[in-house]
Formats: C-alpha cells, structure tokens, sequence
C-alpha cells in the first residue's frame, strides 16, 4: 500500500493473528516465484501498450549496485501535441507500491496517461525490492545483504539515480511528482543538495514528511511497536517477507470483508475509488520493501523529526554518523526558488493536514510564488493516485503548475 500505516496494520495481523502465515527465520525467501512476473513481462507490455501508448523499458543502476527497472511513456495517443521536445516528468511511488500505481485507472483517470496526452515524457520509477526492481550487480535478493537498507538509501542512491538518468536521456531539468513516501525521498534528497540542479519542480502528494498526527489507529499501534528490537530479533530476525505475508493475509481477509472498505478503514475515508481498480490493486500492488524501512518510518512516527536511520546504539551511530545520534535532514534547506506543489486532502489519515502544516511552516522561507499548496477536502490518501475524480480535483491544476514553471 502507499501507506505506512496500511503496511504495518498488514504485517501486525499477518504476523499475530494469522499464525500461518508467520515465516521461519531458517526458511525465509523474499518473494514467492508465483507472485513474480518475469521482467519481459512489465508494466509496459501489462498495463500500457494495450491501451495504445508507446512505451519503453530501461534499467537504472544506483551506486550502491541495485539495478532498477524504469518505464517510459514517450508520448500520448496524440503525438503531434505540443510537437517537438518534450518536458520530462518522473513519477515516484510510494511504499508497498511500484510503478504500476500510476497506471491502474483508465487512461482517462490515471495520471501517467493524462500527462502522457498533455504533451508530456512520462517516465515511472520502481524503487529497489520492488517486482521489477530486484537486481543487484553483486547481491541475491534471497539474502539478507541485499535488504540492508531504509529509507536514507533511497534518498542517496536511488533518487539520485533515477533523476541523473531521465536528465542524461533527455537533457532536459525535471518535473517530479511523488506519493506519500515518494515524497519523503524527494525532500530529504532536496535537503542535502541532491537534485536541486536537474529538477525544474517537484509535486507532493500526501507528503509524509511527519507522521505525528497520523489518526489510523492500526498504523499507530504498528508504529509504536514496530522498533528494531522486535522486527529483527523475533518476528522474523532475517529479512522481511512484506509480499509473501501480505498476499496471505489478503486473500483470508478479504473472503469475509469488503477490501475497498479495509483500505478506507486503514488510509482515511477515500472518496473516490472505483472497486474494480482497488480489486485490480490488489492484483498488481502490495510490493516488497525491506524491515529496516519500516523501522525507519516507526522512528519518525515516534520521535517527530525528520531524521537518518537510528541505530539505537550510540556506538553504531558513531561508525555511520560519526556523532552518537543521528542526522537530522532541515527541510528547510530544500532550495527557496524550486517549485514546489504540495496537495494534501482533509480525510487523510495517514498524511494529516496538522503534519502537512509542520511541512509547510518548515518552508515558511521558501519564495512565495513558488510554493502551492492544494487541499482537497474530501480526499484521502489514496484518492491522491487512484480517485477516478482526480483529474478534475487535482492533476488539471498540477499540470497548469507545470506549465506555468
């Protein structure tokens, strides 16, 4: 899911109320090869080509040695739109999500599509450990060392990555557009000089920047719980199993209830889904993501502040850090004069609007004519990348943004 809360509601009762489902340390694999499709059969030859848009496949190497897999929509049904070059615009995800998010609706409805058909270069991430994305140079995604990872190493290598290779294909700065931990990824990568010289905007949707007041009440148990001490020492002790666990616990819950109602029960009272496409989330979505990610976010849960992994030991923060606690990333260091786009709806319960205001007061410095802020009253966190009133509510006003940077 695109939620934290969502992510941890599902691990918490996978794990405690559906004993079947636990996996073994000694018997732990990372994904269940029925659940995977063959990489020749992606997002584009899935879910775009059918519908009669081009589309192109790339791999993206990180630093680190991840290789990720990256679509590209060149153009929309009408070509000759806007003619010559095209603006680039790279789509970020968020967690438990990969690429696929930004095309589950029709091409009407899905903001991939309508943005491909504005004249714009659609490009859609898929961040490591995800379906596509599960490569590395040297690491087996079996193994332990290949999920050694948070949030932070999204914020270094892989948005790093991914915006150097759309900008050295195309030549042109980038739009941004992320979603909910997508957001995340931008402004911590923003705070420390990374981007800031081949981005020509960024759009947050349902920014989780803070999660103080998040309301979901499983997502707060989850957080609360979910400290290191317990992810790696006795619920599972060796990678985490997000995919295996949460396809399990899916398919016994939702025999008995209305998963279009679970989903609004854990994110917030989403207004707007159409239940064919949440039938067809459940299909495609609910990715991988690593332990140390979701321990991550539990800290930022807790401790308020927007800062790198916490160890929780000051001699391990002193080998990484070289201070006993970790760093803090200043959002507001995030470049005055960037662009910035940030929509946030009133029925989020994951992204709430007290969180979205300690974001903005954070920004307070920022130009004033380049930082919007869009509320939608009746959105939640999901009507953000799947409300089939979107178009509309929101992304007719995130493309006038575009057009006016």
């Amino acid at each position: 899911m695109a939620s934290y809360g969502f992510a941890c509601a599902i691990i918490i009762a996978s794990t405690l109320l559906l004993p079947s489902t636990r996996i073994e340390p000694a018997k732990a694999r990372v994904l269940n090869p029925s659940l995977l499709s063959d990489v020749s059969d992606g997002p584009c030859t899935l879910m775009v080509k059918s519908r009669g848009y081009k589309c192109e496949e790339y791999e993206v190497r990180t630093q680190d040695g991840y290789i990720l897999s990256m679509q590209r929509i060149p153009e929309g049904r009408n070509s000759d739109k806007n003619g010559g070059k095209k603006q680039p615009i790279l789509l970020q995800h968020g967690i438990l999500m990969d690429g696929i998010t930004w095309l589950l609706n029709s091409p009407e409805e899905s903001l991939a599509f309508i943005l491909a058909d504005n004249g714009f270069d659609v490009w859609i991430a898929n961040t490591r450990g995800t379906r596509w994305s599960q490569r590395h140079v040297s690491l087996d995604s079996s193994t332990r060392d290949y999920w050694a990872w948070s949030w932070d190493e999204l914020v270094m290598h892989d948005l790093p990555s991914n915006v150097d290779f759309v900008y050295s294909k195309t030549g042109l700065k980038l739009h941004y557009v992320g979603h909910s931990l997508g957001t995340l990824v931008a402004l911590a990568s923003l705070s420390e000089g990374k981007l800031v010289d081949k981005l020509k905007s960024a759009v947050l949707l349902s920014p989780v920047a803070y999660l103080t007041h998040m309301t979901t009440p499983l997502g707060i148990l989850c957080a609360r719980a979910f400290v290191g001490e317990v992810c790696f020492h006795y619920l599972i002790n060796d990678i985490i199993l997000i995919l295996e666990i949460i396809a399990n616990f899916l398919k016994a819950l939702c025999t008995h209830l209305d998963c279009y109602d679970l989903m609004k029960t854990i994110t917030g009272n989403n207004c707007c889904l159409n239940a064919s496409t949440v039938e067809l989330f459940l299909e495609y979505e609910l990715q991988p993501t690593s332990t140390k990610t979701m321990v991550h976010l539990a800290q930022t849960f807790r401790g308020g502040i927007l800062a790198k992994y916490n160890y929780q030991n000051k001699e391990q923060n002193m080998e990484h850090y070289g201070q006993s606690e970790p760093p803090v990333y200043n959002i507001s260091n995030v470049p005055h004069n960037l662009p910035l786009f940030v929509g946030y709806g009133g029925q989020d319960s994951i992204s709430d609007g007290r969180d979205v205001d300690h974001l903005l007061n954070d920004l307070k410095f920022h130009e004033t004519d380049k930082l919007k802020s869009h509320f939608v009253k009746d959105y939640a966190h999901i009507d953000f990348v799947m409300g089939i009133s979107a178009k509309t509510m929101l992304y007719n006003d995130v493309i006038s943004f575009f057009n006016l940077v």
